[in-house]
């Protein structure tokens, strides 16, 4: 289990989103106005700050929630690889939106008008990765310390542990609505999965972003459900005539396709179809699935 290549290449949304909750902890740490970034009774009902909507969304409330957050926001970037960034920030926005509401509905109905009840962070887009991490992510390695039985994916979840349990009651109630909004987005409610936002925006987002150097782009682009459809291959055919090539595609350009999310035979196929060039049989592959 990996996501990917390092760095954000062709995850351009993931990174902005990286680079813009970095900069809002430190911006208010350095005010010393983190702490008071939650969300209370008092701000949100009674003297409507919608501005702290907006904050928390993005904000930590402290360096070790920056810190696993940011390390969670990073490794979930396989996900914008897997379904394209268009739908990527649907889930985004989809997950802030619906998790802040049911932050709201929990506010209203406790009315504790003392304490700021839902710590600061994008706790509803982090725990709402959450739900397709448990059904779509594959164990690829497991292991045993002391006689229990771990696997790769066990590092994420204790991280997510961690930053669940990292303020009590003001984090897990975010974390609680983010596995909602999550759960939401799975059931599809109002075909959501099928909404995408229009090209501009991932190309807006890629040239928001640093540059990334690094690894060469590759981009998954099956479904987080499962494997590229079979009609992969023949698109494969129909879109690129074969570019001859005397050798078999190197086990590591295949890996490289399939760490990503892509089938294997689908991999290998566009490989052959793009004389090995990794670079080449990566946009074969995504303007299969595009079609």
């Amino acid at each position: 289990m990996n996501g990917g290549p390092s760095g954000f290449n062709n995850a351009p949304v993931t990174r902005s989103f990286v680079v813009a909750s970095a900069l809002f902890t430190i911006f208010f740490g350095i005010q010393g106005r983190s702490i008071k970034l939650g969300l209370s009774y008092q701000d949100v009902i009674v003297k409507l700050r919608i501005w702290k909507l907006v904050t928390s969304v993005f904000a930590f409330s402290s360096t070790p929630e920056l810190m696993f957050g940011l390390f969670l926001l990073y490794y979930f970037r396989v996900f914008e690889r897997q379904i394209g960034s268009n739908k990527y920030s649907v889930f985004i926005l989809f997950s802030i939106i619906t998790s802040l509401l049911f932050e709201v509905l929990a506010i209203s109905l406790l009315k504790d008008p003392a304490a700021n009840l839902v710590t600061s962070g994008p706790y509803g887009l982090l725990f709402a990765s959450f739900v397709p991490f448990f059904f779509d992510i594959p164990v690829s390695t497991q292991f045993r310390v002391f006689g229990v039985r771990f696997s790769d994916k066990s590092f994420i979840y204790l991280a997510g542990l961690q930053l669940l349990l990292s303020s009590w009651r003001r984090s897990i109630l975010p974390g609680i609505c983010g596995i909602l909004a999550g759960s939401l987005y799975r059931l599809n409610v109002f075909g959501i999965r099928k909404a995408k936002f229009p090209e501009f925006v991932s190309s807006f987002f890629l040239r928001f972003s640093l540059p990334s150097a690094g690894n060469p782009p590759a981009a998954p682009t099956r479904d987080v459900r499962g494997n590229m459809p079979s009609f992969v291959g023949r698109q494969v055919e129909r879109s690129h005539p074969p570019v001859p090539t005397a050798t078999e595609p190197p086990e590591d350009s295949i890996a490289t396709l399939v760490s990503m999310g892509f089938d294997r035979n689908s991999a290998r196929q566009a490989l052959v179809h793009a004389g090995n060039d990794v670079n080449i049989a990566t946009n074969i592959l995504l303007e299969s699935q595009s079609h």
